[in-house]
Formats: structure tokens, sequence, C-alpha cells
């Protein structure tokens, strides 16, 4: 089966999986995590695209990404490509350490944006690893909820679209399970969320 044609244009804000082949970890110790953090900001830096969110699991990560002047297939061949290099460098394996390529989604709404934030910080919470989402140390979700520095993320998008206290309602909507209550604190004018 063909892959779908990317649709991209300066701006445009993708759900981005990348997956370790045949399931396996791609992360194994913190030091792991550290250095695909460290990449990412290199990344970042060389290609100017915004981070929303993040979540990193032992056998794929999370982005939430916006570009800037260059698509995400760039971006992610760059990063995983120095990734691999290294884990397999470290663990003295060959090969591939990611699943074909990463697997993408065009954000399309406003609405699509803010589910996505709380799908991805919910990851090591529905996958029991953690009580609480800000228990992990690998997400974004601490540096919106807990002030935690975190020069890889701007959370200032996504948390303009709730109310004062912005914070709060962000905890709350993502506590909030799935109903029209959940976006009760957005500040939408003439968008709903979809």
């Amino acid at each position: 089966m063909p892959r779908k044609p990317l649709i991209w244009f300066p701006g445009a804000t993708y759900h981005i999986i990348s997956k370790g082949i045949r399931s396996s970890s791609i992360f194994e110790d913190d030091e792991d995590h550290n250095k695909y953090l460290s990449l990412l900001a290199e990344t970042k830096e060389k290609y100017g695209f915004t981070l929303q969110a993040y979540c990193l699991m032992t056998n794929h990560t999370h982005l939430q990404l916006q570009t800037a002047n260059d698509p995400p297939g760039k971006i992610m061949h760059a990063l995983n490509l120095k990734y691999a290099k290294y884990f397999n460098q470290k663990y003295s394996y060959s090969g591939h350490v990611f699943d074909n390529r990463y697997f993408w989604e065009l954000v399309d709404s406003i609405g699509y944006e803010i589910e996505l934030s709380k799908y991805i910080h919910l990851n090591p919470l529905k996958a029991g690893i953690v009580n609480k989402p800000e228990d992990y140390p690998w997400s974004s979700y601490r540096a919106y909820v807990l002030h935690e520095k975190n020069n890889l993320i701007s959370s200032d998008r996504i948390l303009s679209y709730f109310t004062e206290p912005q914070i709060s309602n962000y905890i709350q909507f993502i506590q909030a399970e799935e109903s029209p209550l959940a976006y009760a604190n957005l500040d939408i004018i003439g968008n709903a969320p979809v």
C-alpha cells in the first residue's frame, strides 16, 4: 500500500511518531533519553521548528511539531539518523533502529491541536508507567504544569487557548474525561474544537 503524500507548508503542525524496529526498545537508560533530547535540541536549532509537546516512551516517540522552513521529512531524517548512529554505537548493534519511516499526521484544527497535546502528555499514564503525568520525566508535561525549565518546548500556543488561570485550566482539561465539558475553559472565539 503506497504511503499517503505528505502535505506540507511552512507553519504546518504535525503529530510525528517514530517507532523502534519490530517494536524494540529505543531507550535503555536515562543517558539514551538525554541523548535523544540533546539531538532534538540540535535539530531544532538547525531547522527552526517549534516543539509544542513531546513524549519519549520505551519503544517510540511522540512529537507535536510546527515546521518553519523545512518539511518534517528533512527534520526527522536528520534526528533519527543521528540517534540511530548513537544507539548502534553504544550497544554495538548494526542495522535499523527505527521501523520504516516515521508516522505523521497533519494537525488541521485547533481542537485536534489541543487534543493531541493531551494525548501525548497522557501516554505514560495510559501505558501504566506512572500514576500522574507529571511524574514522567521524559515528556514536556512538566514544563507545562510545573514551570520546569525546558528550552525545547514552546507551551504558549497551547496554553493561549485556555482562559485564566491557564495552567490550572490546562490541568483540568488533561484530567477531564473526553466530553464537551472538557472544553469549558477553552477560549476559542468562533472555532469549536473538533
